[in-house]
């Protein structure tokens, strides 16, 4: 059974970083110039910054996505997609697509709210949803879409040095973007990005 709110230290402690005010994120933030804001209309989409495991050693699930994929094979990414008609608000699609690609079941996640939306270079506005997985969590990836699951330490992410910028090449300009390696797994872009502004906030 999962322990209540005020004896979930972990709980509490998100909540207070999202009380905390933040301004929306882009992958533009660190190209500017090389795209408007405006210049096109976003397609909504969700994903579920999953926080898991005890009270000491918090993590957060992350998958990686399959070589097979046509958008971004390979890529560490959070459980989540594009905002389908039937879903209820960012959080119905966080929490359908995390059941869909990495088998969670929505009955073990307590959403605590959400960081500010954030743009990516491909058109969408992607809804970080935060949530603490409650109970035991053995994931079952999505063999279509999903080639492995991983946790990563929230003490990792927190720790704003672990973070550096690089950059390439892409549709002939140099774009520069946030990094957070752990171990194998080589954590870039939006991903990144969004990691970055739950650390800022955690961090105040």
């Amino acid at each position: 059974m999962a322990r209540p709110e005020a004896d979930d230290p972990v709980a509490t402690r998100l909540r207070t970083a999202l009380a905390c005010p933040a301004a929306p994120s882009s992958d533009h933030d660190l190209n500017p110039g090389q795209a408007s804001r405006t210049a096109r209309a976003l397609r909504p989409a969700a994903v579920l910054i999953g926080v898991v495991g005890p009270a000491d050693a918090p993590q957060i699930v992350l998958t990686k996505r399959s070589s097979r994929l046509r958008h971004h094979p390979g890529q560490i990414a959070f459980p989540g997609g594009k905002q389908d008609a039937g879903d209820t608000g960012a959080a119905g699609t966080a929490l359908r697509e995390a059941h869909e690609e990495v088998g969670l079941d929505p009955a073990q996640v307590r959403v605590l709210g959400a960081l500010p939306p954030h743009e990516t270079v491909t058109g969408f506005a992607v809804v970080p949803v935060l949530a603490r997985i409650t109970g035991d969590f053995d994931a079952t990836p999505e063999a279509g879409e999903v080639a492995e699951v991983f946790r990563v330490p929230l003490a990792h992410i927190c720790d704003l040095a672990r973070y550096r910028i690089e950059g390439r090449r892409w549709r002939g300009q140099r774009r520069e973007f946030f990094v957070v390696p752990f171990g194998p797994y080589y954590i870039w872009g939006a991903t990144a990005r969004i990691l970055r502004g739950l650390a800022d906030q955690l961090a105040r």
